[in-house]
């Protein structure tokens, strides 16, 4: 029996226990999150600000909606509607929901946006969930549900996607990500063009959770040195490259979302 708790801050998963065991971060040590949202951009900007429209705007990294209090809707549901605040760092209104399904062992995170603006709305957004993991013990791996062999991998350089071409072997063999305390000395590893829609984190003898990201053009892992968690995350899109022009309107696979329509998307992690 899977039993989850959820808070009205960033509308953010904070537990999800199977049979009373935790399986996410505890948001104390080493990161002070557990499952924030990304939105509406994923990542730094450079220099922490980004034209729209001809105007400068304001953000930190992953947006402000992971620090935002939400309007509670249902249990384990809720919604950020755009305000004073967040139209002086994001020029467009917007209704953003987000929901936590449980079937079983299975918890699904639902995303829903509303473009309440009388112009094209860009965007991103992605999830960033924090799992149980004692990943620097060598004894853990990622694996892929299809061969991958050309997978494009982005690493970032000051928070920024770097220019450098990296190879796939640098990361996985065998059709694995090998995670040991090394992993994530350069930061998250940021994974594109993927055959995969799931990914298992496993050791040798046990499967830990399966994660379906179906729908989303980005996947990034990521975790501090020694730290007691994994993050497995699932982006529309990325921080700003080295040498971005700080203009929004040109960033890379945005999403982009007419008057009044509706943007949906969902990840679920099934967890053993």
């Amino acid at each position: 029996m899977l039993e989850i708790q959820t808070v009205s801050k960033g509308a953010e998963l904070v537990s999800a226990k199977l049979n009373g065991i935790e399986k996410i971060h505890d948001g104390k040590n080493f990161w002070n999150r557990h499952s924030p949202v990304l939105f509406p951009i994923v990542g730094k900007l450079k220099d922490g600000k980004t034209t729209i429209g001809g105007k400068t705007y304001e953000m930190g990294q992953h947006g402000f909606a992971r620090d935002m209090e939400f309007e509670k809707i249902d249990e384990n549901s809720y919604v950020l509607k755009s305000n004073e605040e967040t139209l002086k760092k994001f020029p467009f209104e917007f209704e953003l929901y987000i929901s936590y399904e449980v079937n079983e062992n299975k918890l699904t995170t639902k995303y829903k946006v509303i473009n309440k603006s009388e112009e094209l709305m860009i965007f991103g957004l992605g999830g960033h969930p924090a799992f149980v993991c004692d990943y620097s013990s060598g004894k853990y791996r990622i694996e892929f549900e299809k061969e991958e062999n050309d997978i494009e991998i982005l690493e970032l350089e000051n928070g920024l996607i770097s220019n450098k071409n990296i190879q796939t072997s640098k990361y996985i063999k065998e059709n694995r990500i090998f995670l040991d305390k090394h992993t994530f000395e350069n930061d998250a590893i940021i994974m594109k063009n993927l055959k995969s829609t799931k990914v298992f984190l496993k050791t040798e003898t046990k499967k830990v959770l399966t994660f379906d990201f179906s729908g989303f053009p980005y996947l990034a892992i990521w975790s501090k040195p020694e730290a007691n968690f994994i993050c497995i995350e699932p982006w529309f899109n990325t921080a700003d490259k080295v040498d971005s022009n700080g203009i929004f309107e040109e960033k890379e696979d945005l999403i982009e979302l007419k008057p009044n329509k509706v943007f949906e998307a969902k990840y679920s992690v099934e967890f053993f």
